[in-house]
């Protein structure tokens, strides 16, 4: 779990009172890995308490974050200063904290992030890292995972070494999303709530947490909440999804979102709305009310982004699905492999 977390309109403001103390030296900067739509936020920079050689690096989301993107990062942060840095701060969405955590991770285990995809292959416990989310509904913030794009396969460094050392939720920064963006990654959230909810792994301490989030979604969503409160209820939401799945885990939408993604670069939130739509055999009620919500706010999903695709393709997509065994042992059980086919999920995967 995260050890230290913060929640409050305006608690950004008490970042330099919070990194005060976690500095190693004056030598050993802060790093901070900043989403770039903020490069010309004054506001918000002015915020990033700067000291000695501490260092803002502005990094594109537009992509999924890639293995080959952390150990540039790494290696470039290696090479500017011969001692490590006091820490790592991520400020953004999803793909900023993952990287982030990513980043942490690897200044403190040798080889490339590729080597560590899987469940608990990190052996040393990463620098102090701080999350900032500035949008809501990934529960990047909080996972135990950092879900990374690498050569042959879309899967996350799980560990208990990957939290953040500290959270920064502050629901002023997520003012200005854009709605698409707003609903896709807030569905994120939902979809979580809905595969924990309904899956194999569920228990009572990921049970309070998801039907939390799940009910929040519900306001946020299919309510009339004022802007400000659907700031703080979802920024809320996407922390409690976030800990439920930590304590259980996510299902179809996901397996098969991870294969949209590493095939076609689609974006993580995008993609599990765009499978979700067509889990009714798995999730009927989750899907229904996910209807319901797409309608409200008037979501168009993309189309036909399986509709060129050669049979190579879908199998590198199926592949990538079927690699992520516990998230089918979740959502279908233990004899998952004589219920999922191979056939199944082309046909699901072409109808999207």
């Amino acid at each position: 779990m995260v050890s230290k977390v913060v929640f409050g309109r305006g608690s950004f403001t008490q970042l330099g009172e919070i990194l005060a103390p976690m500095r190693l030296n004056e030598r050993a900067p802060f790093i901070f890995l900043v989403d770039d739509v903020f490069e010309h936020n004054a506001v918000l920079l002015a915020k990033i308490p700067l000291l000695y050689n501490d260092q803002i690096i502005f990094i594109s989301a537009k992509e999924e974050p890639k293995t080959s993107q952390v150990d540039n990062l790494v290696n470039d942060i290696i090479l500017g200063s011969s001692i490590l840095p006091s820490g790592i701060i991520g400020i953004g969405g999803g793909t900023l904290l993952d990287l982030a955590k990513a980043v942490a991770l690897m200044l403190t285990n040798n080889g490339s992030s590729e080597d560590f995809q899987g469940w608990d292959l990190i052996k040393n416990k990463g620098i102090y890292h701080v999350g900032i989310p500035t949008i809501s509904g990934t529960g990047a913030e909080v996972s135990r995972t950092t879900i990374l794009t690498g050569p042959t396969m879309k899967l996350g460094l799980n560990s208990d070494f990957t939290p953040f050392d500290q959270v920064i939720l502050d629901p002023e920064l997520t003012e200005g999303v854009p709605k698409d963006q707003w609903f896709y990654t807030g569905m994120d959230c939902y979809i979580h709530c809905v595969e924990s909810l309904t899956g194999k792994y569920i228990n009572t301490f990921s049970k309070t947490y998801g039907e939390t989030a799940f009910d929040l979604c519900k306001e946020i969503f299919l309510g009339n909440l004022d802007s400000n409160e659907i700031q703080d209820k979802l920024m809320m939401a996407s922390w409690h999804g976030g800990m439920s799945i930590a304590y259980s885990q996510v299902g179809v939408a996901h397996a098969m979102s991870y294969g949209l993604s590493f095939l076609l670069g689609t974006k993580h939130g995008v993609g599990n709305c765009v499978v979700f739509d067509h889990l009714e055999a798995f999730y009927p009620d989750g899907v229904k009310l996910f209807k319901a919500m797409k309608a409200k706010h008037n979501i168009t999903l993309p189309q036909g982004l399986c509709a060129n695709l050669t049979d190579q393709q879908f199998d590198i997509m199926i592949d990538v699905a079927l690699s992520l065994e516990p998230l089918w042992e979740n959502a279908i059980g233990n004899d998952w492999k004589t219920k999922i086919t191979r056939t199944l999920l082309k046909d699901l995967y072409s109808k999207m």
